[in-house]
């Protein structure tokens, strides 16, 4: 099997599994992996549950559609992560509950809208959360804020729309987003009830044993 066929199976059981878990419902959501000839990318107006393998979109590496079906209308935030943070190699954006619900009551501008309450948050996410400003589902107007926060950033929060999380390969990235939504749904279970938080020395640790 290619690696090319091999990430496209892989892309199609994390979405299975990520929506079976709710972290996408209907046709929202979208995966994308960097090939050495260009991207794969969830089609567009595609359920993650039931995902076709040889429908996935190909794009080369001038983002140009070169097979399987139409790719996501939003493959201009995968465009800007990618080219923004050369070692990424998979962007998940998803819709998941408790992230979405952070990103509906944080401000936009804001840099940590969930403390860092457990080492795994950290160490998948990083130090930095950025929230963005709302934009319509599929307005390409995002694509240079995220680039720009994405410089400095693994993951972003879009205001009432949800996260967009990058990581080195196609596992790292799902798990960064699990990982995002766990501590999200921590963080609205914690909320006001003087919950203890890693300190900044514990979360410089951590960084710089793991990066």
């Amino acid at each position: 099997m290619s690696e090319e066929a091999r990430l496209r199976e892989a892309i199609c059981e994390h979405g299975r599994l990520l929506f079976g878990r709710g972290f996408s419902v209907g046709s929202a959501g979208n995966i994308s992996v960097r090939l050495e000839d260009g991207v794969l990318i969830t089609p567009t107006n595609s359920c993650l549950g039931r995902l076709d393998p040889a429908r996935i979109s190909k794009l080369d590496a001038a983002w140009r559609h070169v097979g399987g079906d139409r790719p996501s209308k939003e493959v201009f935030m995968h465009r800007a992560f990618l080219a923004a943070r050369p070692e990424a190699g998979a962007v998940v954006h998803l819709h998941s509950t408790h992230a979405t619900a952070i990103a509906c009551l944080a401000a936009p501008g804001g840099t940590a809208p969930i403390p860092p309450l457990t080492p795994y948050f950290v160490m998948r996410i990083g130090r930095a959360l950025p929230v963005l400003p709302y934009y319509r589902p599929g307005d390409p107007a995002m694509e240079p804020s995220i680039a720009e926060a994405a410089r400095a950033a693994r993951a972003v929060l879009l205001a009432n729309h949800g996260p967009v999380v990058s990581g080195p390969s196609l596992d790292d990235a799902v798990w960064a987003a699990e990982e995002l939504e766990e501590a999200a749904r921590l963080a609205l279970l914690l909320h006001d009830r003087g919950a203890r938080t890693l300190t900044a020395a514990q979360v410089d640790e951590l960084l710089h044993t793991f990066g």
